[in-house]
């Protein structure tokens, strides 16, 4: 089992580095560079050579590539080219921000998702599942920053029970964010809810239709403990990497989310480093996002192998 966590270790750094490669590089084939996007007309002259002397780009890529990535493996993440700000600590509250939104989002729907899946793939067709299903497909199909516009109407608009938007600066305790981050939580949520009950409905439906919990009716085994000592604990293993996909998203896809809400998460960050053309910001919160998804698939796919009794012993004989 250690050679097996060893083997998916590398290959998630090794992930990671070509990631990070190709982040490199698509910054640096954008036309000009951070100097001549920072300073935008007066980008000519002493003015322009001195900031670029101040960042390093008059040297070759690979050593500049090498730095940056030596530095992000140590936690630094450079400078900022608006402000001359270091990033790490630009990114720090928002990234901070961005965990307690993907959090309380996770807390309320991933349980939720797990229960009305369950629910509608043993009730197949009932009303029950009709219902939430149906739902479910509403959710999946309107676009994040309909519902929130809907949202922010119902409740803060018409009944003026929530506020609307964030308004609590970015370096604030997680706690003056109630309830401000309410809103956002609750059209996440939706989302994620969505997502990850049709799977597990599919999956449970696929369960109870197999061939040996037909045969475990047969031989009168109780339906409940059929349902709860062998179709649920197989049942539930392909959502691991559902769920597992939808948590990365949670850190850094929730761009629009943090835009419509104003809420200063690092999908906002990015948005305003696009927006001033801060392209080292903008690159490191590329490598960080991306460094999530890494870490969180491998953490899934390491859960389902060991839980997973054929699949552990696929990968040990390999």
């Amino acid at each position: 089992m250690l050679n097996l966590f060893l083997r998916r270790l590398m290959l998630g750094i090794v992930t990671v580095v070509i990631v990070s490669i190709i982040i490199f590089l698509g910054v640096e084939l954008l036309p000009g560079d951070a100097c001549t996007a920072f300073l935008e007309r007066e980008a000519q002259g002493k003015l322009l050579e001195n900031c670029r002397n101040d960042l390093g780009l008059g040297r070759p890529a690979y050593e500049r590539y090498l730095e940056w990535a030596v530095g992000a493996a140590q936690g630094d993440l450079g400078i900022s080219a608006n402000g001359q700000k270091s990033i790490a600590d630009l990114v720090g509250h928002r990234l901070g921000n961005s965990l307690l939104l993907a959090l309380c989002a996770m807390c309320a729907g991933i349980p939720l998702a797990i229960i009305l899946g369950v629910v509608t793939g043993l009730w197949r067709d009932r009303s029950v599942d009709l219902v939430f299903s149906t739902s479910a497909i509403f959710a999946m199909t309107i676009p994040e920053f309909v519902s929130a516009t809907v949202l922010i109407l119902l409740f803060s608009v018409w009944l003026e029970w929530l506020p609307g938007i964030v308004l609590t600066p970015a370096d604030s305790p997680a706690s003056d964010f109630f309830p401000e981050i309410l809103l956002p939580v609750i059209v996440l949520a939706m989302v994620m809810t969505a997502h990850i009950l049709r799977m597990v409905r599919s999956s449970v439906i696929q369960v109870m239709e197999s061939d040996y919990i037909q045969m475990a009716t047969l031989k009168g085994v109780p339906y409940w403990q059929t349902v709860f000592r062998h179709a649920l604990p197989n049942a539930l293993l392909p959502a691991i990497n559902v769920v597992a996909l939808t948590i990365a998203w949670l850190l850094g896809g929730v761009v629009v989310i943090e835009v419509v809400f104003n809420y200063p998460g690092l999908g906002r960050m990015m948005i305003d480093a696009i927006s001033d053309r801060d392209l080292p910001v903008v690159q490191a919160i590329a490598l960080i996002v991306a460094t999530v998804y890494v870490c969180v698939n491998l953490t899934a796919d390491l859960m389902t192998m060991i839980a997973n009794p054929r699949l552990r012993t696929h990968y040990l004989r390999k």
